[in-house]
């Protein structure tokens, strides 16, 4: 996800309500109320984003084709309109950053070069351990494996399978666009900087625990196991969305 920007930055940062005269401030909500808000406006987006996956009624599970097909209809309806909530948080707290709406959400072409390399140079030594690990276990020396991630054909097969367009490129997109690039810009100004980072993801972790519907369903483990793969994918997925926040809001400090 791109940076907010410099200017984005500090309007996230200062961008509170400023003290009004009384007779001025009766019509306009207090800090307090603008921080309720926001978290209602983070738990509303989160809320459509996991009911959307569910509007679909069916017998299947979760990783057959033609569920992740309509999976990724309702999905990419409610990303395309998570940034109608932003406005209306706007209008409904009275705080106008001063910039556009897509600067506000980090979509800026100013500093796109360091803010997509340095998050991703970072993000590849973050990974670097697993990979390494994946790399021992495979069977295949390291030039049979480069042959085989670089060949042609095993793209097009990744690029016709709906589970690797799920977990590789659908997810990914729309939960930052949703998780981070919505909730931050909302969360930022009532809150702070810092608490917004470890904040946001909360609801990021909160909404992995939609899977124990499914699991529960399906009989997939039993319940102790079923609870416990939840806790410890919110535990996860909450440090991955305060890194994936702090990368967000730092790379404003590099390219500003």
């Amino acid at each position: 996800m791109a940076a907010l920007g410099g200017d984005g930055l500090r309007l996230l940062s200062v961008s509170r309500p400023e003290r009004q005269p009384e007779s001025a401030a009766l019509g306009s909500p207090g800090p307090g109320l603008c921080c309720w808000v926001s978290v209602f406006s983070c738990l509303s987006l989160a809320c459509s984003y996991v009911g959307s996956l569910y509007v679909w009624k069916s017998e299947l599970p979760r990783d057959h084709p033609a569920v992740i097909k309509r999976r990724f209809t309702s999905v990419l309806v409610v990303s395309s309109l998570s940034p109608l909530c932003v406005l209306l948080w706007r209008e409904l707290t009275g705080i106008q950053p001063g910039t556009s709406l897509l600067t506000l959400m980090g979509f800026r072409l100013e500093g796109i070069f360091p803010a997509a390399l340095l998050p991703l140079l970072l993000t590849m030594i973050l990974f670097l351990g697993p990979l390494m690990q994946l790399s021992l276990d495979c069977p295949c020396d390291l030039a049979d494996g480069l042959k085989v991630v670089l060949a042609p054909r095993s793209w097009a097969r990744c690029l016709t399978d709906m589970r690797w367009l799920r977990n590789q490129v659908i997810a990914p997109l729309t939960e930052e666009l949703v998780f981070r690039a919505c909730m931050l810009p909302m969360l930022a100004p009532c809150m702070g900087l810092g608490p917004a980072v470890f904040t946001c993801p909360l609801f990021f972790g909160v909404a992995h625990f939609h899977h124990i519907i499914e699991q529960l369903r399906f009989r997939q483990s039993s319940v102790g196991s079923i609870f416990l793969s939840a806790a410890f994918q919110f535990s996860y997925t909450a440090v991955f969305g305060a890194y994936t926040a702090f990368l967000f809001i730092r790379t404003v400090v590099e390219t500003s």
